[in-house]
């Protein structure tokens, strides 16, 4: 089993700035597990925590059964691929990936067989001789996992592995990467700041913020429930809109904007009824917002984004900038003034103070 269990797990560096704060959470075996958090949150820290390449200053983690805080990195079985590649460039590509299997003193043919197997899987066997100065970023990047896959490990551990390659090489790599790990069937934690390539990747995905995590669950979980505004804020492109107002009842509950209100659904106005004349906040995403006929309420367009298959609203409401996801052919021009509605069933409402999600 090729689980991994961080249990309580701190890290505190000098000064007593706190990177880790008391994190608990499971990578299920063979799991593609991705955390995902901006820069400082505490991600790479964890994962370099796994490594070994952390000591914590408080918890425990788990590889399979084996608790692993005073097993040495080279010890865990785990495999760690880097942002920066960390091949050798005076190697070719086979020497490359049959570095560590040398030191390890694994016999040559083993050796030979387990690279071009892990060549294969990676589309590059035909680069095999080649040095690194010789390849795209992309191929490097290729032969950086491919060294990782030859080690036969329990673990992956991936540390921003794409943040270096350019948008289109991106995406064919993310792929590439589900690929393969539905190939090898391997246990596979993996941070990033990208919430698009978590939210691609990840079967489940814990969103860290100052050192904590503050959610867990799989991608469209974190999408439609958010536990709190900053993941609501964190997952999703463009982002979703905030809006500051009230609650009150005229006789109806509704949630009153300084320059619009609108009347709640039966199943938030209960919920919300013991807030009646208290602020919250309205999350509703780009795709809940929509143009209407006249039964909406009015905001001026102020930016228009042709994306081929969709267009990106930038609208004003009040003192808000307002983001909308629309159909190519319903674009206004900037300058209009539009009529705009929410799908009263996807908005979402957080307390003032706390930002906890109350709907």
């Amino acid at each position: 089993m090729s689980r991994v269990l961080f249990k309580d797990l701190t890290k505190t560096f000098d000064k007593g700035a706190v990177a880790v704060d008391h994190v608990t959470f499971e990578v299920a075996d063979k799991e593609f597990f991705v955390l995902v958090g901006p820069s400082g949150c505490g991600k790479s820290t964890t994962l370099r925590l796994a490594a070994g390449l952390e000591e914590p200053t408080g918890g425990e983690i788990f590889i399979g059964e084996r608790l692993v805080n005073n097993v040495e990195p080279k010890e865990r079985d785990i495999a760690m691929v880097f942002q920066n590649y960390a091949i050798y460039p005076h190697m070719t590509v086979y020497q490359n990936m049959a570095f560590a299997l040398k030191l390890r003193k694994v016999p040559k043919a083993e050796i030979r067989t387990r690279v071009e197997e892990a060549a294969r899987i990676l589309g590059i066997s035909e680069l095999l001789q080649r040095k690194p100065a010789a390849l795209s970023g992309g191929q490097r990047q290729r032969v950086a996992v491919g060294r990782a896959i030859v080690r036969k490990p329990q673990v992956f551990l991936f540390d921003e592995p794409l943040s270096n390659l350019d948008a289109k090489l991106r995406v064919g790599m993310r792929a590439e990467l589900a690929r393969i790990h539905r190939s090898l069937e391997t246990t596979v934690l993996y941070v990033t700041h990208d919430q698009v390539e978590a939210m691609t990747l990840g079967q489940r995905i814990g969103v860290m913020k100052d050192g904590r995590l503050l959610q867990v669950a799989d991608p469209m979980t974190l999408y439609s429930r958010p536990v709190n505004k900053f993941v609501a804020g964190f997952i999703g492109s463009p982002p979703m809109n905030f809006l500051s107002g009230r609650i009150e009842a005229t006789p109806a509950l509704r949630f009153r904007h300084n320059s619009f209100g609108i009347n709640l659904a039966p199943a938030a106005a209960k919920k919300l009824e013991p807030l009646n004349g208290k602020p919250v906040t309205l999350g509703v995403r780009p795709e809940d917002v929509s143009l209407s006929d006249g039964s909406g309420f009015r905001a001026g367009v102020e930016v228009v984004e042709q994306m081929g298959n969709e267009t990106i609203l930038y609208l004003r409401l009040g003192d808000d900038t307002l983001v909308g996801r629309v159909p190519p052919h319903d674009a206004p021009r900037p300058g209009q003034v539009v009529d705009v509605r929410f799908n009263l069933d996807h908005i979402h409402f957080f307390d003032a103070e706390t930002e906890m999600t109350l709907v």
